[in-house]
């Protein structure tokens, strides 16, 4: 018998439980957590790079076009001569003008 097998047989011993537990805890990291910190820090990025002139979607889903920037807030026109002014963190995806046929493209995957 190996160390292990003598270690894990004993009847009282925590250590299989800690070993599954932490394993358990690493595999949810790299499933669940770790994508999800990717994808906030890809979105805090394209907040931080707007300019004016982007096509953008607010979280509430609102299409609009920047207007102008300031530190924390942005000014989005919605239509001729209409502006509304949101704060940058609700600005969910920014969109692209596709080259080749004129379609806007998301770029918030």
């Amino acid at each position: 018998m190996n160390t292990f097998e003598i270690i894990a047989n004993s009847p009282n011993n925590p250590l299989p439980q800690i070993l599954f537990f932490a394993l358990l805890f690493v595999i949810m990291w790299v499933v669940m957590i770790r994508p999800q910190q990717k994808r906030a820090k890809a979105l805090r990025e394209r907040q931080a790079n707007l300019k004016k002139g982007d096509n953008v979607v607010t979280i509430g889903g609102m299409h609009a076009t920047v207007n102008s920037i300031s530190d924390t807030t942005v000014s989005l026109r919605i239509s001729e001569g209409n502006f509304v002014k949101y704060d940058k963190s609700a600005i969910a995806s920014v969109l692209t003008k596709d080259a080749e046929g004129g379609k806007d493209e998301k770029t918030d995957k």
